[in-house]
């Protein structure tokens, strides 16, 4: 998206060093969207679990993920060849959502509870194939939180795209912004107002309410890189807060209602997610006890992200059958959780990402040679 000589430059130039703060704000990130899975929504997909003692209600931390990623696309787009780039995006994300959709599936047919979604293999297939969003009273998520990962995919290939043409550079990559803002703002009146279900096929299957979590990201990059000034950044983030505002309208038999909580959650994490990349590492404050916990931690998110919903339900339910209190419940969620995250990322992700990889550059140097 930025300019390939300047990128490429600021990346090459002395040595990389892992910021805490990124891997601090993943962290959070991630237990923000487990905390608001096992106390709230839980209870809510699942009225028969007991009542959480605390609750957090705002879908925040999964938003924030997506922004995150857009920024790093932009921060690691000029490193190698594009088609490089693209390949180790998909070996990062496909082989452990493929993992982790499998195991779930089998946790929910082992463990299956009366009265619970009881997924089939064509519904296994479906999932597979991430086909959710497109029509979503078809077919249904096997674990909920997998709704990012075909975001995720369509936005690094549109990145790879944008990179390797000319409208990924320089102004008009400022043009494709604004764009890609105002144009799911302007149609959310339609979106609102019950539209053909081609439409909403279409709209939400390319995820288009959410496409201002991209855009901010790639300002960000834009701003603490000195690329835009902070009037334009300011503009293109106040656009993105509206779009954030008007996506987080729910129909309700009242009519529109509006979930603020959500929104000023997101939009106060757009603004520390744009501190951290304009400002200093934050290695003086955070001790060094802690520093490599949170790495640990921000290294195998992913998996955690992919496999704790679902599973984690399953083991709340069980455990409320056997007189298990809901703290507990939801302890033992979180817990399993990082267990299952941390074997996802050990088992698949890490290796078959390397496997990928030294594929590749064997075979890109075997064209070479």
């Amino acid at each position: 998206m930025p300019e390939t000589s300047t990128l490429r430059a600021s990346t090459t130039s002395g040595k990389r060093t892992r910021k805490i703060s990124w891997d601090l704000v993943r962290s959070l990130c991630v237990i923000l969207v487990m905390v608001y899975h096992s106390t709230y929504l839980s209870t809510y997909l699942h009225p028969e679990l007991a009542p959480r003692t605390l609750v957090f209600p705002w879908q925040v931390g999964a938003s924030l993920l997506l922004v995150i990623s857009a920024y790093f696309a932009c921060v690691t787009i000029g490193r190698g060849t594009m088609l490089r780039y693209w390949w180790g995006r998909m070996a990062r994300l496909l082989p452990p959502f493929i993992g982790a959709v499998v195991v779930i599936f089998a946790v929910m047919r082992w463990a299956a509870i009366d009265g619970w979604f009881h997924p089939t293999y064509s519904e296994l297939a479906a999932n597979l194939l991430m086909l959710w969003n497109w029509n979503p009273g078809e077919h249904y998520f096997i674990d909920g939180s997998h709704w990012t990962v075909p975001l995720q995919l369509m936005g690094f290939t549109v990145a790879a795209l944008l990179f390797k043409s000319a409208w990924g550079h320089g102004r008009r990559i400022r043009a494709v912004l604004w764009v890609a803002v105002l144009l799911p703002i302007a149609q959310w009146p339609l979106r609102v107002s019950d539209p053909p279900e081609l439409y909403r096929t279409i709209v939400d299957g390319i995820g288009m309410h959410r496409w201002h979590l991209f855009v901010v990201g790639v300002a960000i990059w834009l701003w603490s890189t000195r690329r835009i000034g902070l009037g334009h950044f300011g503009a293109l983030l106040a656009a993105c807060m509206t779009g954030q505002a008007l996506h987080n309208y729910a129909e309700t038999p009242e009519g529109l209602v509006a979930d603020w909580g959500s929104t000023v959650g997101v939009c106060i994490g757009m603004l520390v997610v744009a501190i951290t990349a304009y400002g200093p590492d934050w290695n003086r404050v955070v001790p060094t006890w802690l520093a490599g916990r949170i790495t640990w931690f921000a290294g195998i998110s992913y998996g955690v992200f992919l496999m704790h919903q679902t599973v984690g339900y399953i083991v709340s339910r069980k455990l409320q059958d056997v007189g298990v209190g809901p703290t507990l419940q939801t302890a033992a969620m979180l817990v399993t959780g990082v267990v299952l995250g941390w074997a996802l990322t050990r088992v698949v992700e890490r290796p078959t990402h390397r496997f990928l990889m030294h594929g590749y550059d064997r075979l890109a140097a075997r064209k070479q040679a």
